[in-house]
Order: structure tokens, then sequence, then C-alpha cells
């Protein structure tokens, strides 16, 4: 039987800092991904029926090229941050949570890379 004070039971867990700017980037790249998924979705509406030289001429704009790396970056980081949340609401040993958390973080890394890295090759090219 521990006898403790209320702060004592507390101490050592932490406050609501980090949690904040977690919560505010969670919010500004769900305001961010309206517009950019409302452009993506538009303009791929209209390039499914391109031709291969139709899209290249089109990502090779300064524009589009700025538009669809920027929504990349805001999903995959939008992505990271919920997913982060589940696996901390889920996965209760610590190490496990730890490593699967870094190991979600680098994969969405690595993909958002791969697709930036597309679009540039794509939009050059053209």
């Amino acid at each position: 039987m521990a006898f403790q004070t209320p702060l004592a039971k507390v101490r050592g867990l932490g406050s609501a800092k980090a949690g904040t700017h977690h919560f505010w980037m969670q919010r500004v790249t769900a305001i961010a991904l309206i517009p950019l998924s409302l452009w993506m979705v538009f303009y791929t509406e209209q390039l499914l029926t391109a031709s291969h030289e139709e899209m290249r001429a089109w990502l090779a704009g300064p524009i589009d090229t700025t538009i669809a790396i920027a929504w990349v970056i805001a999903a995959f980081y939008h992505a990271a941050l919920g997913l982060q949340v589940v696996m901390e609401d889920y996965i209760h040993t610590e190490g496990l949570k730890i490593a699967a958390i870094g190991l979600m973080k680098l994969t969405f890394f690595f993909c958002a890379l791969v697709a930036i890295v597309v679009i540039f090759r794509i939009s050059l090219t053209g």
C-alpha cells in the first residue's frame, strides 16, 4: 500500500505542452488538405482521360508541381500524426510503442520522399 499525495501520483507524467503542438499540427494539416485535396481531385478527374504527354506537360508547370508536392507533404504528415495517436492509445507496451511509432514515421517519410522525387522527375522531363 503506497501513501502518496495526489501531487506525487501525477509528478513525472508530464504536461500537455508537447501534445498541444501535435494537436495544432493535426488541425493545420487538416485545414491545408481541404483546398489541396479539392485541387487534386479536380485535376485527377481531368487527367484520367489525358495522354501521357498531356499529363507530363500539366505537371511541368511550376504551380501544379508546387501544389502536388504540398499535397504530398501535408497528406503524409497528417496521416503520420493521426496514426501516431492511434498507436499511442492502443499499444500498451512502451518499447513496442516507441518502435512502432518510429518505424511508421520512417515509412511515411520514405513514401513521401519517393512521391516528391517522382513528381520532380515527371515535371523536369516534360
